[in-house]
C-alpha cells in the first residue's frame, strides 16, 4: 500500500514523457491530452498519500521531478512547435532558429527552479507563491484544444503570431518564479468564509464553458489569477 502513491507519481512522469515524445514528433494535441492526464495522475498521487497516510521524503521529491517534465519540459516542446509554425515560410537562421530553441527552453527552466524551492518553502501550505506548474501546463494546452476543435479564429491569430507567443511563454515563466500568492485548490472544509476565491474560480470557470464551450478553456488560467488576487480581499 505504501507504494501506490509513488506508481500513480510515475504513471504522471510516465504520460510527461510520451507528451514530450508526441510533441517532439509535431502531434502537439495527443500531447496536450497526455499531459492532462498526467495532471489526474498528479491529483490522484496526492489524494492517494493523504487518504493511505503514506508521505514520504522521496514521494516528495519524485512528484517534482515528474511535475518537471511533465508540466515543464512537455508545455515547452509544445510552444516549441507552435513558434516553429509561425515561421514556416519564413528563413528560420541565425537570430530566428536561436530563438525557436532559447524562448521555449525558458518554460522548463522556470518549471525546474519554481518547483526547487516549493520543496524547501514552508510558506506554502494554503497558498502558493507563484503559478504552479500544472497551472502552467493548463495555460498551454488549453489553446491547443481550444484551437483544435471549434472556435474563434483569434484563438488562431495567438497560436500563429511569434510575437504574442514568445511574451506569453515569458509571462508564465516568470509567473512560476515570482512570489505572487495565488489560491491552493486543496480546501479544509466547504464553508463560504475562507473560501470565496476557490468558489469564483469554479463558478467562473463553468459558467465560462457553458457559454463558450470549449474555446473557454483559455480563459482558465486568466479567472484563476483574478480568484487569487480577488481572494485577498476578503
Amino acid at each position: 500500500m505504501r507504494h501506490i502513491p509513488n506508481f500513480i507519481t510515475s504513471l504522471n512522469l510516465a504520460s510527461g514523457f510520451i507528451a514530450a515524445i508526441f510533441a517532439a514528433n509535431g502531434q502537439i494535441v495527443v500531447a496536450s491530452w497526455l499531459i492532462l492526464a498526467a495532471m489526474i495522475f498528479d491529483f490522484l498521487d496526492g489524494f492517494s498519500a493523504r487518504l493511505l497516510k503514506k508521505y514520504s521524503e522521496i514521494g516528495k521529491e519524485l512528484d517534482s521531478l515528474a511535475d518537471v517534465v511533465s508540466f515543464g519540459v512537455a508545455p515547452g516542446l509544445i510552444i516549441y512547435q507552435l513558434l516553429k509554425g509561425t515561421f514556416y515560410f519564413a528563413p528560420t537562421t541565425g537570430i530566428k532558429a536561436a530563438l525557436i530553441l532559447i524562448i521555449p527552453a525558458i518554460m522548463p527552466v522556470c518549471a525546474a527552479l519554481r518547483l526547487a524551492k516549493f520543496n524547501i518553502d514552508t510558506t506554502q501550505t494554503t497558498t502558493f507563491r507563484g503559478l504552479p506548474t500544472p497551472a502552467n501546463a493548463i495555460a498551454v494546452i488549453s489553446f491547443v484544444i481550444a484551437t483544435h476543435y471549434p472556435h474563434p479564429s483569434i484563438l488562431d491569430t495567438f497560436t500563429g503570431s511569434p510575437l504574442i507567443l514568445t511574451v506569453f511563454t515569458i509571462v508564465l515563466s516568470l509567473l512560476m518564479v515570482t512570489r505572487i500568492p495565488l489560491l491552493s485548490l486543496k480546501v479544509s472544509n466547504l464553508k463560504l468564509k475562507g473560501n470565496e476565491g476557490r468558489y469564483i474560480l469554479i463558478v467562473s470557470v463553468l459558467l465560462s464553458m457553458i457559454i463558450f464551450g470549449i474555446a473557454a478553456a483559455p480563459l482558465i488560467i486568466p479567472i484563476y489569477l483574478i480568484a487569487s488576487f480577488l481572494s485577498l480581499l476578503f
